[in-house]
């Protein structure tokens, strides 16, 4: 095969894909949860303004009255990622993430004023 004009130049000055046995090889990749626990305490630190949580409870009640993602008394599976997309609109440098941000942050909200529903609904716990 013939080397182009810019490899006649460059001549041995190529990298060569060609492993020498005097060389170190990687022999094994371990896989590191480093990131993802990185990622999961950051997440656990956030703390989330007013702004925010009214932008989800926004978006959340957008979702709720089109019913494109009502599952009697739940959401659909794939609601967390239109809210993130939706929130992303909204809210563009705040970089909430579905399964990160969201997913505990609505989980927090429905903890602390479930009391407050039941009151309203007039459910008894």
């Amino acid at each position: 095969m013939s080397l182009g004009p810019i490899e006649e130049e460059l001549g041995e000055g190529l990298p060569s894909n060609v492993i020498h046995d005097d060389e170190p090889n990687i022999v094994n990749i371990h896989l590191s949860d480093a990131w993802a626990t990185w990622r999961m305490e950051l997440a656990k630190q956030m703390k989330w303004v007013p702004e925010e949580d009214a932008a989800l409870v926004a978006c959340m009640v957008d979702l709720h009255n089109v019913g494109t993602f009502n599952a009697d008394t739940r959401f659909k599976v794939g609601c967390l990622n239109k809210l993130e997309r939706m929130l992303e609109k909204v809210l563009p440098h705040a970089m909430l993430k579905a399964k990160l941000n969201l997913e505990s942050r609505i989980r927090t909200l429905k903890r602390d004023w479930e009391i407050v529903y039941n009151m309203l609904s007039g459910k008894r716990q």
